[in-house]
């Protein structure tokens, strides 16, 4: 993988190293994977190779912090809506949230990729590239097996737009077939991504 001056192989061996701190090996394997997805997908589009590493890195940072620190963190953190927030769980907090944690305990301060790791999960109506390309890598990468994924990999490769619709569609039908929660924002992606609201 080639990095900038300001990205060296040391820069990334040490920040796989903090972030490996923090998570079982099945979820770091699936960091590293989508890591792979991520720098593939910034390479097609014209994306930072870099950012699109440093973001998948880091994307699943606080996945396995307990419900007690989130809260925590949602209750001192510059939240609006905090005793909505706090109605979801970790699968909404581990992003939005997350991007607090990777701030303040990794220092990474870039905001486009604090954006990509507080919008993985749920997308938005506006995504930059780079967050188009981790929303769509974490859905994609190599460990991902659900019946569908190999149509979603296809296509994003093809046409990123394409690829957040696609996933946006599924993850929806997908958490109304459990009769979960749905984040605004999820709502919010899906009538701009699938139905084209503007």
């Amino acid at each position: 993988m080639n990095y900038s001056a300001d990205y060296t192989a040391m820069d990334r061996e040490a920040l796989m190293q903090a972030v490996q701190m923090r998570m079982s090996e099945r979820r770091f394997t699936h960091v590293l994977g989508v890591e792979e997805t991520a720098v593939a997908l910034a390479k097609r589009f014209g994306g930072s190779i870099e950012k699109a590493s440093i973001a998948a890195l880091v994307h699943d940072y606080a996945k396995e912090r307990t419900d007690e620190e989130f809260q925590l963190a949602i209750e001192q953190g510059p939240y609006e809506n905090k005793t909505e927030l706090l109605k979801y769980g970790n699968a909404i907090w581990h992003g939005l949230v997350g991007a607090y944690f990777v701030a303040q305990e990794l220092t990474i301060t870039d905001e486009e990729i604090l954006d990509a790791i507080r919008l993985h999960t749920t997308g938005a109506a506006e995504m930059s590239l780079l967050a188009k390309i981790i929303y769509v890598a974490d859905y994609i990468e190599p460990g991902r097996k659900f019946p569908g994924v190999e149509d979603a990999r296809v296509i994003a490769f093809n046409d990123l737009d394409q690829a957040v619709a696609f996933e946006t569609k599924h993850t929806l039908l997908h958490l109304i077939e459990g009769e979960n929660l749905i984040y605004p924002k999820t709502l919010e992606t899906y009538n701009r991504w699938v139905c084209g609201l503007e």
